[in-house]
């Protein structure tokens, strides 16, 4: 086969998976994160991997490779290519599989029984465009106590982790058994210890006025009754959640007791945790059609960037 018949073989299999990229941030207009590709850094910082081992040359199913340490905004989910300067190599690399040349082993982070690509994403990209089943990689792996599933997409592994989360903060505190409140929920990870903080904070105060030192229960049972449900309650009879889709009560807690800390600080106390919640919700909450204005003004510039730089 020709050089030129190469070319635009390899130009087409480009257009073909930079339509596919398109395809699916059309499919997902209204909820554009599922089409995101699963970012290390982020994984990692949730997950709160142990050691590192390195496991060497090994051959990893392709279909197991769900994420990139510095690409993931190259590509979507699926790894087909979302920007037009990837061109030029993602053919280059296509070119050198259609002519069955032998490239250099990728080197993928391995963690939670999936992998993610820290070099070679363009080779994974035209792997998954192209078909194949197996990849040659050098691994190194991160020991993780939770397993993920291919399959799932970012928002997914994220719900595990928290379910995971509130699993270990209910049983080594006893949370649920001394509160009997079971939906103490997040919609990001990592709040469960921010709770647990704030309890120890609620005990130390309580401590330093009495001369035997209440325990980790009474605690938690007095932070629950005097902080947690009375933020709750004025959560609640502002109608806060109604401006901030996909986060729960307990979210909103966390971030209008910070805000409140915040302003209270600049401003005395004064400002009630009504005010605080009142101003938050005025200033980061957003209506439906408020978020769709936003995504539609997102797509039209990114629109207009990719029709600049062409």
């Amino acid at each position: 086969m020709s050089e030129n018949l190469l070319s635009s073989e390899t130009s087409e299999d480009f257009a073909k998976a930079r339509n596919k990229a398109l395809f699916n941030e059309i499919q997902h207009f209204l909820n554009p994160e599922e089409t995101t590709l699963i970012s290390f850094s982020d994984i990692k910082k949730m997950l709160k991997p142990g050691n590192e081992t390195y496991l060497g040359m090994k051959t990893v199913p392709v279909k197991l490779i769900v994420g990139s340490e510095s690409r993931y905004q190259d590509f979507d989910n699926r790894f087909f290519p979302k920007k037009m300067h990837l061109k030029t190599r993602w053919e280059h690399i296509d070119m050198a599989h259609i002519k069955d040349i032998n490239l250099p082993p990728i080197t993928l982070y391995e963690l939670g029984g999936l992998y993610f690509v820290r070099d070679g994403n363009h080779r994974v990209s035209v792997a998954k465009a192209k078909g194949v089943e197996f990849i040659d990689a050098e691994v190194v792996s991160l020991q993780s106590e939770i397993h993920l599933n291919p399959k799932d997409s970012l928002q997914k592994i994220t719900k595990q982790v928290i379910s995971y989360e509130k699993r270990v903060f209910y049983s080594e505190t006893g949370f649920g058994d001394v509160t009997d409140y079971w939906v103490l929920d997040f919609s990001v990870p990592g709040q469960y210890d921010v709770i647990y903080n704030h309890i120890l904070t609620h005990k130390y105060y309580i401590n330093m006025n009495k001369t035997e030192e209440i325990g980790m229960d009474q605690a938690i049972l007095s932070w629950f009754r005097t902080v947690y449900l009375p933020v709750i309650r004025v959560i609640d009879r502002h109608h806060v959640l109604k401006y901030f889709k996909g986060r729960t009560k307990s979210d909103m807690y966390v971030y209008i007791i910070k805000y409140w800390d915040e302003i209270k600080t600049k401003f005395g106390n004064d400002f009630t945790i009504d005010d605080a919640a009142t101003a938050y919700t005025s200033k980061f909450g957003k209506s439906f059609w408020r978020r769709l204005l936003n995504r539609i003004k997102k797509i039209l510039l990114k629109k207009k960037i990719e029709k600049e730089q062409l």
